[in-house]
């Protein structure tokens, strides 16, 4: 055999090894859901307005309906004096007739008299609300006609597109529906995810650990994850390097049609690595040029409904939270059918110094720290830098600081790509 022979195969890019898992997905079912249960649920057709926002004109202050003619000459000097010859609660179905030099005492919200096209608020007028039922002395003129008027359909008119296939539904979304008189929406399905974490070293957490043993913390790692990317767990197993309790994992994940399975450990090249061992014929297993992350498997699983997606990540706590943030939380939203698959980027200064690993890409556990001036910078987690094994500091992330694999030094004040993460603070 010649040396060229035993040369590992060259690292694969982050690029290349996610183009192959978006080829591998395809959108989830959808179906249409009252609109209270929808939270969470990703669009999968335009949502429309079925009523107009407003739905009337209506008072946007305390105050008087009037009519603008009535009032435009008014000043301090020489009020415009007129006869209130209504009361106009929130929620009245009431229109009085307004004629000349009349008013109608009005309350925010309120339907608008046709017969008015302005608002006076009771800030300007003499008696204010304490002299307000009877006679109303108007000190300062509305600037023009339709001052402090909403009128009907000046934010949504029914049938607009409210909001874009794509979008999830979260409370301001559902809240924007229901005021505009939605019921119901055509939603996505959330994709069924099954995590697996592997490694005989594991434990459950609070247990008494003999030597050599560590409490199994990627499983709640990873479905604390794919729940907020939309996903429904619907099994969190740990098993050992033996391969027959994986067989089974891999047996109930596919008869009961899973969407994804997420794997954690067993994927690198040492000598007990169980889902290589007995997934390899289901999963192509890589090296990526990304630092926590290299070893990374992926693959498709047969199911009765049709195919499930195969995630086999490191079993080093950061490695495994970069890689499902790389790799596992785009597929995931994919399936949903959502317009954003990816983390927003900001570009932030470096607050402190660190090196990177030479041609990987960076991706480091990070801080966001606001300045005195509220500026924004970012830093490490930890002060131990980017080792996979440094589960404390995971806890102190709220970003990912993604670093280019050319680099290998970032120096205080540099700009660094950040990706904030999901509950992040500054």
């Amino acid at each position: 055999m010649s040396a060229a022979d035993t040369t590992p195969p060259a690292l694969r890019t982050v690029e290349e090894q996610l183009g192959d898992v978006l080829a591998a997905v395809r959108p989830l079912a959808a179906a249409t859901v009252a609109l209270e249960e929808a939270a969470g649920r990703t669009l999968r057709a335009p949502l429309r307005a079925a009523l107009d926002i407003p739905v009337f004109d209506n008072s946007a202050m305390d105050g008087f309906a009037v009519r603008f003619a009535d009032v435009a000459a008014a000043t301090g000097d020489a009020p415009a004096v007129l006869r209130v010859v209504a009361d106009l609660p929130a929620g009245t179905s009431d229109d009085p007739r307004l004629g000349a030099g009349e008013a109608a005492r009005i309350m925010t919200g309120s339907p608008v008299p046709a017969d008015a096209d302005a608002i006076v608020p009771f800030e300007d007028t003499a008696g204010g609300l304490a002299d307000s039922l009877h006679t109303a002395r108007v000190l300062r003129a509305p600037a023009r006609p339709g001052v402090f008027v909403r009128r009907a359909g000046d934010d949504v008119h029914a049938g607009d597109i409210l909001l874009e296939e794509g979008t999830v539904l979260g409370p301001l979304q559902i809240a924007a529906a229901t005021a505009a008189g939605v019921t119901e929406a055509f939603v996505s399905a959330r994709p069924r995810v099954a995590i697996v974490s592997t490694g005989s070293e594991l434990a459950p957490a609070g247990t008494p650990l003999r030597r050599g043993q560590i409490p199994e913390s990627n499983g709640v790692l990873l479905a604390g994850l794919a729940a907020a990317a939309g996903a429904e767990v619907v099994a969190r197993l740990s098993v050992d390097d033996e391969g027959a309790a994986l067989r089974d994992a891999v047996s109930a994940a596919r008869a009961a049609s899973v969407d994804a399975v997420v794997f954690s450990g067993g994927v690198s090249a040492g000598a007990f690595e169980v889902v290589r061992a007995e997934l390899s014929g289901a999963m192509t297993f890589s090296r990526i040029a990304m630092q926590p992350g290299k070893p990374q498997g992926f693959g498709t699983l047969p199911t009765p409904a049709g195919a499930a997606l195969l995630f086999g990540l490191p079993g080093n706590p950061v490695s495994a939270a970069v890689s499902f943030e790389v790799f596992v939380r785009p597929a995931l939203l994919a399936l949903q059918g959502r317009r954003a698959i990816h983390r927003p980027i900001l570009q932030l200064p470096a607050g402190a110094p660190w090196r990177t690993p030479e041609g990987r890409r960076h991706y480091l556990p990070a801080v966001v720290d606001t300045d005195r001036d509220g500026s924004w910078t970012v830093r490490p987690a930890t002060a131990g830098g980017s080792g996979s094994h440094l589960a404390g500091g995971l806890g102190r992330a709220r970003a990912l600081a993604v670093v280019p694999a050319e680099v290998v030094e970032v120096r205080t004040g540099d700009p660094v790509a950040v990706m904030l993460l999901e509950g992040w603070d500054a």
